[in-house]
């Protein structure tokens, strides 16, 4: 199967996998996987799934923690998930704050034509089509949405305040968490 026809989901990181925090998760021991959250990967895995992080981590940018504390954090995720059968394929993030308007945080497009081209998905203006974005805020679904991603709206982190405040992507499912989401996915009904 080639990476262009490979499945594949793209999945926001605080508030889907993990708790989220207002003041930023900031240390590895902050990182805590929401229940369910890593069973959810490692069914999609399991059933063929390669698994694509997009994530805004401003955090970086503001000082509130370090690269090194970054990669202790993902490093962390990969060790939970090995036993269960799953991984992570490919992690991005952007570091920059809302103020330094760069294209790769999201809402902006540039995580996702990162991971377009990372997975030889340059068919079209919207190379992403099918493809599912994960998220717990209108923000993470825009940035998918604006390649073609199918939006995914989990009620955990703050998707409960997202769904309240409307202004959702048409065609977006609401689903009670990661493990939903991998549900219904897998049950073909998201």
């Amino acid at each position: 199967m080639s990476s262009s026809s490979s499945k594949l989901v793209i999945l926001d990181r605080d508030g889907v996998i993990n708790e989220d925090r207002d003041d930023y998760v900031k240390s590895v021991d902050q990182w805590i996987p929401l229940r369910g959250s890593l069973e959810a990967i490692a069914l999609l895995n399991q059933a063929g799934y390669q698994i694509a992080l997009a994530t805004n981590q401003s955090g970086l940018s503001r000082g509130y923690f370090t690269i090194n504390d970054l990669h202790a954090m993902h490093s962390k995720m990969e060790t939970l998930l090995k036993p269960l059968g799953g991984h992570i394929d490919s992690i991005f993030f952007c570091p920059h704050q809302d103020s330094h308007q760069c294209d790769c945080r999201k809402p902006a497009p540039g995580m996702m034509k990162e991971i377009a081209l990372r997975y030889k998905r340059t068919d079209s203006t919207k190379p992403l089509t099918g493809v599912p974005i994960v998220g717990d805020s209108l923000r993470d679904l825009q940035a998918g949405v604006a390649l073609g991603a199918s939006p995914h709206l989990v009620l955990t982190g703050k998707g409960e305040k997202t769904l309240t405040k409307g202004n959702l992507p048409e065609g977006t499912q609401i689903h009670a968490d990661l493990l939903a989401f991998a549900n219904a996915l897998l049950e073909n009904k998201a």
